[in-house]
C-alpha cells in the first residue's frame, strides 16, 4: 500500500471518507506536458541552506533547508525536460520598483512585507530564480503578482501556443502558489501532476495537507523518479520551443 506524506495528519475517518467517496483516482500524465517551476526564488529559499528560523531573520518568506532539498529535485527535472525538448516555464513574483504599489492585497497579511528588498544583507534580487536552477535560453519566465501562475499572466496563452495538454508542477509554497496554480490548471482542463519532492512550504502541516487535497481532487501527486521516467519515455521533437537566441529589435509596421 502506498504511503503518503499526509497520512500521519489524517484521522481514520478521513481515510475512510476518501476511500468511500472515490477520491484520489489516478488521472494520468498527458501527452504534451510542460514543466512549471513556481516561485523558486531567493525570497522563498534564502541565499543558502540553513534552518528556517535562522533564514527568515533575513528572508522573511524563506522556507529554510527544505527548499534546497527540493531545488535538487527540481534541477533534475529541469535538466531532463530540456534534454527531451519539453517546455520549462518559471514563475516569480515581481512588483513595481520603488513603492511596490501593485502588491495590493499582499500587504494586508504580512507585517514584514516591506522588508523584502532591504533586510537580506545581500545584493541578490529576491525575485530572481535561484542559481542552481537558473532558467536556460529556451525557458520561459512569467512574472506574476498573485498566487496562481495563471491569474493576470500569459500562462494559458503560452501553453496554448506550445500545444500543451498537461503540466507538471513544482515549487513553492505548496499551500499557496502551487495549490492556486494547480486549481487553475485543473479548471482549464489540463492534466495536472505534482512532483512531490519538488514542492515545498514553510509549514510542514500545510505542505502535507495541501498535497492531500490536491491529490484527492485536482492533481496526481507523484514521486520525482516517476516524472523522470515519464519524460524519458516521451518522443523527441514534440515542441517548437523558443529559439533561445538574442535577436536585434525589430520595428513594428503601423497597422
Amino acid at each position: 500500500m502506498t504511503e503518503y506524506v499526509w497520512d500521519k495528519f489524517l484521522t481514520e475517518r478521513d481515510k475512510a471518507v476518501f476511500a468511500a467517496g472515490g477520491f484520489g483516482a489516478r488521472a494520468g500524465f498527458g501527452k504534451r506536458p510542460a514543466l512549471v517551476v513556481i516561485d523558486v526564488n531567493w525570497l522563498f529559499c534564502g541565499d543558502k541552506p540553513e534552518p528556517i528560523l535562522e533564514s527568515i531573520k533575513r528572508w522573511r518568506s524563506s522556507c529554510g533547508e527544505e527548499s534546497w532539498v527540493a531545488v535538487e529535485h527540481i534541477r533534475q527535472l529541469c535538466e531532463a525536460a530540456r534534454a527531451k525538448g519539453l517546455p520549462v516555464i518559471y514563475t516569480t513574483n515581481r512588483y513595481r520598483a520603488g513603492d511596490n504599489w501593485d502588491a495590493g492585497s499582499w500587504r494586508w497579511k504580512n507585517k514584514r512585507r516591506d522588508e523584502d528588498k532591504t533586510r537580506s544583507g545581500t545584493n541578490l534580487d529576491p525575485c530572481e530564480i535561484v542559481a542552481p536552477i537558473a532558467p536556460g535560453p529556451k525557458d520561459i519566465v512569467i512574472d506574476k503578482q498573485k498566487p496562481s501562475g495563471f491569474f493576470g499572466t500569459n500562462m494559458a496563452a503560452y501553453l496554448t501556443l506550445l500545444g500543451c495538454d498537461s503540466v507538471i508542477l513544482t515549487g513553492t509554497t505548496t499551500s499557496g502558489c502551487v495549490r492556486a496554480t494547480a486549481v487553475d490548471a485543473f479548471s482549464l482542463n489540463y492534466r495536472v501532476a505534482l512532483a512531490e519532492e519538488g514542492c515545498f512550504d514553510r509549514s510542514q502541516a500545510s505542505h502535507a495537507l495541501s498535497l492531500c487535497d490536491m491529490h484527492a481532487k485536482y492533481a496526481d501527486v507523484v514521486k520525482t523518479a516517476e516524472v523522470l521516467s515519464f519524460f524519458a519515455g516521451l518522443p523527441d521533437g514534440l515542441f517548437d520551443l523558443p529559439a533561445g537566441t538574442t535577436m536585434a529589435p525589430t520595428r513594428m509596421a503601423a497597422e
